[in-house]
C-alpha cells in the first residue's frame, strides 16, 4: 500500500497570515543578523543596536547554525530519521530539512513556529518537498504540539525522533518555566529519541549587554549559566563532549583557543532518551 502522504500538501485555503512589521521579530532578526532578506526596518534597527551591544558580526549565529548541521548528522548517523524542529525560524542556509535528507531521502522533517512570516515562507518553501511540513505551534505548549494533526500525522511519535530547541529556549523566561516545559517533551519523547538544545550563555559582559538589548526591545532574551543549560538536559544520556560552548562539540576542524565572545556566546549539547536500540 502506498504511504499516506497528503500531511505535506499545501493547505489549498492557506493565505498568507498579516504579517506586524511595526514591530521586531526574533525570527526576523536572526534572518538579519544571518544575512538574510527576509526582514523589516524595524529588525535591521534592532539588529544595529545588538550588533552594538555585541560586537561580533554576526558569527556566534553562524557557529550556533554549524552546530544544527554537526548534531543532525550525527542523529541520523545514529538511525533517527524523523524531527522536530521547534522555533524554527525563518528558512536560511542549511536548514534541518536539507541536512537530514542529504543523510538520507527518506527523513521527515516537520517545522514548527508561532511566528507569521515563518509560516508563509516555509508554506512556500516546502510546498514540493513531500517529507517536510511547517505547522503553527508555540513551543510552550508541549501537549498541543504533539497533538497537532500536522505533527502526529507526519511523524510516528511511537518512535525515536529528534526534538530540536535550537537557541529558542532562551526566548522562554523564567517564569514561563522552561525546565517544566523541557521535561515535559522528555517524557513525551519515545525512547531513544534525542534532544538538541543550544542556548544564549552569559558568560561574558558582551553577552549580558545583549541581553539587556533583547528584553529592552522585545521582552526576551534571558542569558543563562552553563550550569544551568546543562539542567535541561537532567534524565538524558549526554553524548560526548557533553554540555559545552559550541566550537567544541565535536568540531569538523581544530579549534582556536581562547574562544572570542562569538564562541562563548552559546552553551549546548545533545541528549539521547534512554531506552529502545541503540
Amino acid at each position: 500500500m502506498a504511504e499516506n502522504m497528503s500531511w505535506t500538501q499545501q493547505d489549498p485555503g492557506f493565505s498568507p497570515p498579516e504579517i506586524d512589521t511595526t514591530r521586531p521579530s526574533v525570527a526576523r532578526v536572526y534572518d538579519a543578523v544571518l544575512g538574510g532578506k527576509d526582514n523589516y526596518p524595524v529588525d535591521r534597527e534592532l539588529t544595529e543596536q545588538l550588533m552594538a551591544a555585541f560586537p561580533d558580526g554576526g558569527r556566534g549565529a553562524v557557529i550556533n547554525r554549524a552546530m544544527l548541521g554537526r548534531a543532525v548528522r550525527h542523529m541520523s548517523g545514529a538511525g533517527i530519521d524523523q524531527f522536530l524542529d521547534l522555533g524554527s525560524g525563518l528558512p536560511t542556509v542549511q536548514n534541518t530539512h536539507e541536512i537530514a535528507q542529504s543523510a538520507n531521502p527518506r527523513a521527515k522533517v516537520v517545522y514548527v513556529d508561532n511566528d507569521p512570516i515563518v509560516l508563509a515562507h516555509g508554506n512556500a518553501l516546502l510546498a514540493d518537498n513531500r517529507s517536510t511540513a511547517v505547522v503553527a505551534g508555540d513551543l510552550r505548549e508541549p501537549e498541543r504540539i504533539f497533538a497537532h494533526s500536522g505533527v502526529s500525522d507526519a511523524l510516528d511519535l511511537r518512535r525515536p525522533v529528534g526534538v530540536i530547541m535550537n537557541a529558542v529556549i532562551q526566548h522562554v523566561l523564567d517564569e514561563e518555566d522552561p525546565v517544566g516545559i523541557i521535561g515535559r517533551y522528555k517524557e513525551m519523547m519515545a525512547p531513544g529519541s534525542y534532544l538538541l538544545l543550544t542556548h544564549f550563555c552569559s558568560s561574558t559582559p558582551e553577552a549580558r549587554r545583549l541581553e539587556s538589548v533583547l528584553l529592552q526591545a522585545l521582552g526576551r532574551g534571558q542569558l543563562r549559566s552553563m550550569a544551568q543549560i546543562a539542567g535541561f538536559f537532567e534524565g538524558l544520556e549526554i553524548t560526548e563532549p557533553g554540555v559545552v560552548y559550541l566550537p567544541y562539540w565535536r568540531p569538523d576542524e581544530p579549534v582556536a583557543a581562547p574562544l572570542d565572545i562569538s564562541g562563548l556566546l552559546y552553551g549546548g549539547g545533545l541528549g539521547r532518551k534512554p531506552g529502545g536500540e541503540g
